[in-house]
Order: C-alpha cells, then sequence, then structure tokens
C-alpha cells in the first residue's frame, strides 16, 4: 500500500475510533474516574482508546510486539493528557458558556491529535515505510 494511503487510514481509524470512545463511552462512571489515581475510570478511558488503536497498528503493518509497545505508549499518554486536563479544571473550574472552558477542551483534543500524528510517524518510521 502507498505511504500516503497507510497514513490516511491510520488518520481515520484514529478519528474514528477517538469520537467513539471519547464521546460515545464514556458513563458516567468514568467521567468521575478521570483525575483521580485511585478510581478505575481514566485507566478504563486510556484503554478504550489504546485498544481501539489496534486496527491503524495493524494497517501500519507493525509485529506483535511493536503493537504492545504502541498500545502501551497510547495508554500513557492518553491517561497523562486527560488528567492534566481534570487537575487544570478542578483547579480552575469554568462553565461550557465560558472560553476558558472551551480552550482547554480544545487543548485536550489538539494534544490528543498530536499524539496520533506522532504515532502515526513512529509505526512508520518503525516499520521502514516513512
Amino acid at each position: 500500500m502507498h505511504l500516503v494511503t497507510v497514513a490516511i487510514a491510520m488518520l481515520l481509524c484514529f478519528q474514528v475510533k477517538h469520537f467513539v470512545a471519547d464521546y460515545v463511552l464514556q458513563p458516567a462512571w468514568v467521567l468521575r474516574g478521570k483525575g483521580d489515581v485511585r478510581q478505575i475510570g481514566g485507566y478504563a478511558h486510556a484503554a478504550v482508546h489504546a485498544l481501539g488503536s489496534l486496527p491503524a497498528f495493524l494497517i501500519a503493518g507493525l509485529g506483535a510486539a511493536e503493537i504492545l509497545a504502541f498500545v502501551v505508549v497510547e495508554f500513557a499518554i492518553h491517561y497523562v493528557i486527560d488528567y492534566t486536563k481534570v487537575a487544570i479544571s478542578r483547579r480552575k473550574p469554568a462553565g461550557p458558556t465560558t472560553r476558558a472552558f472551551w480552550a482547554l477542551h480544545g487543548a485536550d483534543q489538539l494534544m490528543h491529535q498530536l499524539t496520533y500524528t506522532g504515532l502515526i510517524y513512529a509505526a512508520l518510521a518503525w516499520n521502514g515505510t516513512g
């Protein structure tokens, strides 16, 4: 498969997964658990993201060991981004009608998108196609 096609297919997988994991599959217990290392919600949410990225990593042609490494990296990065967003939100609460709320939400989403960019680059470089 052509390099651009692989990169776009990976990006498509990440985008669909991100929408489903962030906007469809977050019950209240997950939302409550984010930002608290003693609760499972944030870990479960990061795991949904990491495991949901399997199709993208398979498209990149990675082997099982590499996929495991990429899943672990994505899990850790996703958890830290979400934990940080919640920590900032708790220090400076802002409702959804404020610019601060949307700026923080946008920064969170940007960090996730930059993570996907890095994962695509790393997967293609690891596989020798990038």
